[in-house]
């Protein structure tokens, strides 16, 4: 069970991550997971995929294999270089006007999980991602980059900022959800 933990996470982050971050979102003791991970990477050369477990000093990621990289390599390029899709560009605006939103904010309000969206963004450099402490959640925001290729100064320059920014439609219904989080909490607890 550790095993598919790791591997998810490793599919999902895209980036290397630590034995410690690993464990800290895993809840496993350092030493399980790195046993788990040396274990991940002997199947994953063991099936000689197209998908790799790459370890880097205390660090593990999800690569493509050596044979394959030259195809992966140019479709992240297209990827990266292509139109965004329409999906893509209702989170990115989403992202713009009521930033800095989580991912569970994120998909409150457009109501479909936008993991992958969310990880396209981020590589094509248009918004990043940093770690509240008072949420204890990763959020999101624009870049600077994106914000100077649209001709700005800074993000409050775009048309109805203010009055989107604040829309008190989209603060109660993003309200009226953590108060029902916090219910629905309240009442497995009990």
């Amino acid at each position: 069970m550790l095993q598919r933990k790791i591997e998810t996470l490793l599919f999902l982050a895209g980036r290397p991550l630590t034995v410690k971050k690993l464990g800290e979102l895993t809840e496993a003791k350092k030493s399980e997971v790195h046993e788990a991970s040396e274990q991940l990477v002997k199947e994953y050369e063991d099936r000689k995929g197209g998908l790799l477990i790459q370890k880097a000093g205390d660090s593990y990621q999800m690569v493509s294999h050596p044979d394959v990289r030259k195809l992966a390599q140019t479709y992240a390029k297209e990827e990266v270089s292509g139109e965004l899709t329409k999906p893509s560009l209702e989170t990115l605006t989403i992202v713009a006007y009521r930033g800095p939103v989580t991912k569970a904010e994120l998909e409150q309000i457009r109501g479909v999980n936008c993991s992958l969206i969310l990880r396209n963004l981020l590589i094509r450099g248009l918004i990043e991602g940093s770690f509240d402490k008072t949420k204890a959640t990763t959020v999101y925001d624009v870049t600077h980059d994106f914000v100077r290729f649209l001709g700005l100064a800074e993000v409050e320059e775009l048309p109805d900022y203010a009055k989107l920014h604040d829309h008190e439609t989209l603060l109660k219904l993003l309200n009226d959800n953590a108060q029902s989080e916090t219910e629905k909490s309240a009442t497995t607890v009990v």
